[in-house]
């Protein structure tokens, strides 16, 4: 259970913020940046969920909001050394959470027009914010492969956020009614004018 009754703490002025195992490292930590930038995805959610949704659409980014938050704790908590068990097990993405997100995959992008070149991002509003917040998902992923280049991460950390992002690529198409209306980029279109 959490319980927020204090909001600042002042422990964080010197430049050091507490992980989910009760150890401190530095704000600028690259474990604190990309959980950090997990959040920032799931604020950007937030803002896609304004735009006019499908009631089913909008169910789903509820759903991911709510996982983005279990994925941010499963960064907080490093992965325990040998010999080093937790009193209590920390919570981690499981590879239903990623089966789940190539359902709505698979789903969504069954009836997509198909693509013949990449997409510019925009369109409607949701379409947009959809591109958006694939793009801050993209940077979340490669801060995680940052942070697992030099320490253990959970695979299916990144398993979860690339499928995120691919998922957020085809709602963008669905919000663009169905690809129809998305503007294709035309390489080298303007190298002439």
């Amino acid at each position: 259970m959490v319980f927020l009754n204090q909001i600042y703490t002042k422990s964080g002025d010197a430049g050091q913020t507490g992980l989910g195992d009760g150890s401190r490292v530095a704000k600028t930590h690259i474990r604190v940046v990309a959980y950090g930038t997990v959040d920032e995805l799931n604020s950007v959610l937030g803002l896609v969920r304004t735009a006019e949704l499908s009631e089913q659409v909008d169910g789903w980014l509820f759903r991911i909001q709510n996982d983005l938050f279990d994925l941010g704790a499963d960064l907080c908590v490093p992965e325990p050394t040998a010999g080093q068990e937790p009193e209590y097990p920390p919570l981690r993405i499981t590879a239903r959470q990623v089966s789940w997100l190539e359902s709505c995959i698979d789903e969504v992008n069954e009836p997509l027009e198909p693509l013949t070149s990449f997409v510019l991002p925009g369109g409607t509003p949701a379409a947009a914010w959809m591109h958006v917040a694939r793009t801050v998902c993209r940077r979340a992923e490669i801060s995680v492969w940052t942070l697992k280049e030099t320490e253990p991460v959970n695979d299916q950390v990144v398993c979860y956020l690339n499928r995120l992002s691919d998922l957020l690529f085809v709602l963008a198409q669905h919000c663009n009614d169905l690809g129809r209306s998305s503007v294709l980029w035309v390489p080298g279109a303007n190298r002439e004018s």
